[in-house]
């Protein structure tokens, strides 16, 4: 099962703020791009988690905040009238930018090859790409798992608060960021089965 399931939950939880956001005069737009530009500083900062692990700690905070931001601007979109084909288009590449910015911050982890973290950055993207291309070929956006955007977010995540606090390092994280490469494979596999089934073929 994939976190994505937990949307409408954490929705509820941020729908107070978000209609203050709105009556404020706060866009969909401008959230979404504060979400993908939070996300590029917060990679670049953590990069230098090869001088100071700690900095890794960034991570896992920016992306709780970053799950908030993403539900917020499709709220706002959705429930007041901020609805735009940019918008769209602003929010699908927002997620692919934000997704690499703060995979790449990997690369200065002493047990993962640079090799690993590039693929896992460009599975994480055709991840999206699989999602994206449903309504193209006659299906919808697909959502399934079991490593999406959230389920990634949560794995990264752990993976940066383990780093950070200075826990050791080794062949067992190696091991782990193949299975998320692997779960990432999976996922790929699964939207194209079923968009190809949903669309008839």
């Amino acid at each position: 099962m994939s976190l994505y399931a937990l949307k409408p939950k954490f929705q509820n939880k941020l729908r107070p703020l978000t209609e203050s956001l709105a009556e404020r005069g706060v866009t969909a737009n401008q959230v979404t791009l504060f979400a993908a530009g939070g996300s590029i500083v917060v990679g670049a900062l953590a990069g230098l988690g090869v001088f100071a692990r700690v900095l890794f700690l960034l991570i896992p905070i920016w992306l709780f905040v970053r799950m908030a931001l993403n539900a917020i601007d499709g709220m706002l979109a959705r429930e007041h009238g901020q609805k735009s084909t940019f918008g769209a288009y602003l929010n699908e590449l927002g997620d692919v930018v934000s997704d690499v910015a703060l995979v790449l911050p990997f690369l200065s982890a002493p047990a993962l090859a640079p090799a690993d973290v590039w693929l896992f950055a460009i599975a994480a993207v055709i991840v999206e790409c699989a999602g994206l291309i449903g309504p193209l070929a006659g299906a919808s956006r697909r959502y399934d798992g079991p490593l999406g955007k959230s389920d990634r977010a949560l794995a990264l995540g752990a993976f940066a608060l383990w780093i950070g606090l200075g826990l050791p390092v080794g062949g067992l994280a190696r091991g782990l960021w193949w299975l998320l490469i692997v779960l990432a494979v999976v996922t790929i596999v699964r939207r194209v089965r079923a968009g190809v089934a949903e669309a008839g073929g």
